[in-house]
């Protein structure tokens, strides 16, 4: 009876430890898992590219893009904008450089990241704020990229145009209305109609105050929830990301 009773509850005990285990296992693979349906939600993956150059204006991390009945295994690349930080291509001549849509660094650097640690043949979504907007939209209409990935979508917020015509992939751009900088490109006197009306629009009733229009706007979800992660107005499109996967990059001026 006593031997019996041992067997049961050693049984027991390891059926415990089993289920323990498993479960942990799926807790541990949720955490690392999370779903974003809304562009201000996309914003503030960027905004992780903003850490003083801790780790870098440039991530990317692996996901699954889910539109209507489509499901595509992609890769988001998040691209940070202006920030002042020693060797980091994201100071006042980028802006320049990118503004006539000529290469910088950072555009150089990107395409490097890209080719070097996401396979060919993969699905890229590119998201950016600012210059890292345009930069998105530079690298979209990169030769290279274009034979070798699939730019499915490009999210901008508070960019201007850029590479207009040749560019991959759909590229909506959002900007508030209080928000000068979507429109301070060369693009602006080449393609005007397209540089002002291709640009999504909501009023965040910033008014006197542009900078926090442009720095602030972005991730109000009362006023951008209603875009989903491609940037589409009442879209419906999610984005599951494994942030296991997320790895930032550093963007140097100079390689040492």
């Amino acid at each position: 009876m006593v031997k019996r009773s041992v067997s049961f509850l050693t049984k027991f005990l390891a059926i415990v430890l089993i289920v323990s285990m498993l479960l942990g296992g799926a807790v541990a693979y949720a955490a690392s898992t999370k779903t974003y349906s809304s562009a201000p939600e996309i914003y503030q993956l960027v905004r992780d590219g903003y850490n003083g150059g801790e780790k870098g204006p440039i991530s990317v991390v692996k996901g699954t893009l889910k539109s209507g009945w489509s499901s595509k295994t992609v890769y988001l690349v998040t691209l940070s904008g202006t920030e002042l930080v020693f060797n980091q291509s994201t100071e006042a001549i980028t802006d320049l450089l990118s503004g006539f849509n000529l290469q910088s660094p950072y555009y150089r650097n990107v395409v490097s990241v890209i080719t070097k640690n996401i396979p060919r043949g993969a699905n890229l979504v590119l998201a950016g704020h600012s210059l890292g907007g345009m930069i998105a939209q530079q690298v979209s209409a990169d030769a290279s990229i274009k034979a070798n990935y699939n730019v499915l979508n490009v999210v901008c917020f508070g960019s201007p145009l850029l590479a207009a015509g040749f560019r991959e992939g759909t590229i909506r751009r959002l900007g508030d209305v209080s928000d000068p900088v979507p429109y301070l490109s060369g693009n602006l006197f080449v393609t005007p109609l397209r540089a002002v009306l291709g640009l999504n629009r909501e009023d965040g009733h910033y008014y006197l105050t542009p900078i926090t229009a442009h720095n602030s706007s972005y991730s109000r979800a009362d006023l951008w929830g209603k875009y989903d992660v491609t940037g589409t107005k009442y879209g419906s499109a999610k984005l599951t990301l494994d942030l296991s996967t997320r790895t930032f990059y550093p963007c140097p001026f100079i390689l040492w």
